[in-house]
């Protein structure tokens, strides 16, 4: 099947340009989130997500208007427990998450008519994507562009010693919190295509990957880009001409790439040895 014949429908041009920007947005963001080990906050935030689109639809309100906020406010919240001294953080990030998709499956479970459309949310559909959610993409990517060519050094010092950054009289915090804002809209805009349930590879594989092959904090991140976009495109090229879901897919894409970086990671220490 024809690459051009694939990219002539219009829903593939508009999954392809998000999925695109939202995956570098994810893989960027992701660097960080997963060496300060704050990876599974992408996974509440995707549940939270879920829950807040189920009430929506039930509610009758716009899902991303409604939605946004909502994960935005409790990327704050996990954040914060993250952060604080006396609490759990990874049994927090679990009650959270397990009580928001409890919640959007029980309003599922309530609201007639409102099933096939929730089910893109926490399956992800290609045919979902809209003109706005590809406008929403290309903000939130040119927000995660700037934030790391502007402030570059500032998180690599927040990433691997907060604690001595703080000392230093750098703002810690209001770069943590443009980070959990800008997790929280990636979240919400990739859930569109990858779904409630899988959203969250898009954040942790392509770091995982880049942490395997560089040794540098530069490398990771470029590397994690190219990996999470490169996925992506072969994922949601794979799905078309297999006619298997999209978000599927791209994991399974962003997995075999990471065995692979393992078993090369693997090689390069026993030759060096």
């Amino acid at each position: 099947m024809s690459l051009l014949y694939m990219f002539s429908f219009p829903f593939i041009q508009r999954a392809l340009i998000a999925g695109v920007l939202v995956s570098l947005c994810a893989a960027l963001l992701g660097v960080p989130l997963v060496l300060k080990r704050y990876s599974m906050i992408g996974d509440g935030l995707s549940h939270v997500s879920f829950g807040a689109l189920a009430a929506a639809a039930a509610l009758g309100f716009a899902p991303l208007s409604f939605s946004i906020p909502v994960v935005v406010a409790a990327a704050f919240l996990l954040l914060r427990v993250a952060n604080h001294p006396r609490w759990n953080s990874d049994a927090a990030i679990a009650v959270v998450s397990a009580s928001s998709l409890a919640l959007g499956v029980l309003v599922i479970s309530r609201t007639s008519g409102m099933t096939a459309d929730v089910d893109n949310y926490m399956f992800g559909s290609v045919l979902a994507m809209s003109r706005t959610d590809v406008i929403l993409s290309a903000a939130v990517c040119a927000a995660v562009l700037t934030l790391f060519v502007l402030y570059y050094h500032k998180l690599f010092a927040i990433t691997f010693d907060e604690s001595f950054s703080r000392a230093t009289g750098l703002q810690a915090d209001r770069l943590n919190a443009l980070l959990a804002i800008l997790t929280a809209l990636t979240i919400v805009l990739g859930m569109r295509m990858m779904g409630a349930m899988l959203i969250s590879s898009l954040v942790i594989f392509p770091a995982l990957t880049a942490m395997r092959l560089f040794r540098s904090f530069r490398g990771v991140v470029l590397c994690a880009a190219v990996t999470s976009v490169g996925c992506f495109c072969t994922g949601l090229t794979v799905s078309f001409a297999c006619s298997t879901p999209v978000g599927a897919t791209v994991v399974a894409a962003n997995l075999a790439l990471f065995l692979l970086a393992c078993g090369l990671s693997a090689l390069g220490r026993r030759r060096s040895r």
